[in-house]
């Protein structure tokens, strides 16, 4: 029998701030649609229904072997790098677009053979994640400060 390789699965953090802000934007849109009966008010809340759903159950980050993969509603890779081309890990809480439901986020940074150099992920026990990282390529910089204290719930910043 072929030797199966280990998937370790990370789901994606899921900010309450960003969650926040997208159903502010909802209640608003839905508030100037009754109002206005707009048809291009419908299509922003059918898109935001849809973002808010793929935020809860879209992303994933799986480790597979030695390689790294961003997946989108479980099945769909996005994004893959070998784990061995990773050269440093960081925290990063940019707002910048990447595949991640959270703004408390790890910058990865890849040698210049990896197709996406750099890549912003946030998964949910990311200290779990950088061991498993590690345990592949052990010379990887990692440079993620653990915050702990009495008002830190779930490893919750923002």
């Amino acid at each position: 029998m072929e030797n199966q390789k280990v998937k370790k699965v990370f789901r994606s953090r899921i900010s309450v701030l960003l969650l926040g802000f997208l159903l502010a934007v909802f209640i608003l849109c839905t508030i100037l649609m009754i109002k206005q009966m707009i048809i291009s008010g419908l299509c922003i809340i059918v898109g935001i229904l849809l973002f808010i759903v793929f935020l809860f159950n879209g992303i994933r980050y799986v480790i597979s072997g030695d390689k790294l993969f961003v997946k989108i509603f479980r099945i769909i890779p996005i994004w893959s790098v070998n784990i061995s081309n990773i050269v440093s890990v960081e925290r990063s809480y940019s707002f910048l677009a990447s595949p991640a439901a959270s703004i408390k986020r790890l910058l990865l940074y890849a040698t210049e053979k990896a197709k996406f150099p750099v890549m912003m992920i946030s998964p949910v026990r990311e200290q779990e994640f950088i061991k498993e990282l590690k345990a592949v390529n052990p010379y990887i910089y990692v440079h993620v400060p653990v915050k702990e204290g009495k008002w830190r719930v779930q490893d919750w910043d923002i």
